[in-house]
């Protein structure tokens, strides 16, 4: 098993716990377009109570990667993912807040 399977394999357990319907071929894209920072313990999570962490995921993940544009739309997708997610997690993996802000916001096709 290759360490990008492992990875699926976690995060596919994390997306069942948190009760969201889970399309594996596209938490597959949206780990591997997470490219080396899912292998890092640091970057493969997201600091949810750092705001410069939140304006980081907004502008290089909802606004350059899936092309939504600045508004109040994002942070309202971020927040009910968020607490979707749970606020309280400590381990947000960031492949897994990924694909839950790519189905929220029905922008499967960036991955297709």
């Amino acid at each position: 098993m290759s360490k990008l399977d492992e990875k699926v394999g976690k995060y596919i357990q994390v997306v069942k716990d948190k009760g969201v319907d889970l399309d594996t071929d596209l938490l597959r894209k949206v780990t591997q377009a997470c490219g080396p920072s899912i292998y890092n313990a640091d970057s493969e999570t997201i600091a949810a109570s750092q705001p410069g962490e939140i304006e980081t995921v907004k502008n290089n993940f909802l606004i350059k990667k899936l092309g939504l544009s600045e508004g109040p739309k994002l942070d309202e997708g971020l927040d009910a993912v968020l607490d979707q997610y749970g606020r309280s997690d400590r381990n947000k993996y960031r492949a897994v807040i990924y694909y839950m802000l790519t189905k929220h916001f029905g922008k499967e096709a960036v991955y297709g």
